[in-house]
């Protein structure tokens, strides 16, 4: 009885940190747009970082989701320099409950910086 249980908790803690990623894309080309107040310790020091949290929904019939950078006040040039895609345990959990249908997406971007 107690093997079955350990091999329970063991297989869900290896599912949960299997199912939780991080992905990070960034251009060589063009720098990342400044912002003097962002003193972290992290990747994005001295970055303009643009988080989005939020859950989609996508149709049954729907094979994709496209999101449209715009320029903005926080991203003038309206090109990206770097993007982070983060998946965690519950944006998995939530997906495998609604068959894809919603998912949680945790993104953040950092915009070009404008040439003059």
């Amino acid at each position: 009885m107690k093997n079955t249980i350990k091999i329970i908790v063991l297989t869900s803690l290896c599912l949960l940190f299997a199912s939780c990623y991080s992905v990070r894309l960034r251009s060589i080309n063009g720098a990342p747009q400044p912002d003097p107040l962002m003193l972290g310790d992290d990747y994005y020091r001295g970055m303009e970082v643009v988080t989005l949290d939020t859950v989609i929904k996508i149709d049954i019939t729907s094979k994709d989701f496209t999101f449209l950078i715009k320029e903005t006040d926080k991203c003038k040039s309206g090109k990206l320099h770097t993007i982070e895609f983060k998946n965690t345990f519950g944006g998995s959990l939530l997906s495998a409950v609604t068959f894809g249908r919603k998912r949680k997406m945790k993104v953040k971007y950092v915009c070009m910086k404008p040439t003059n």
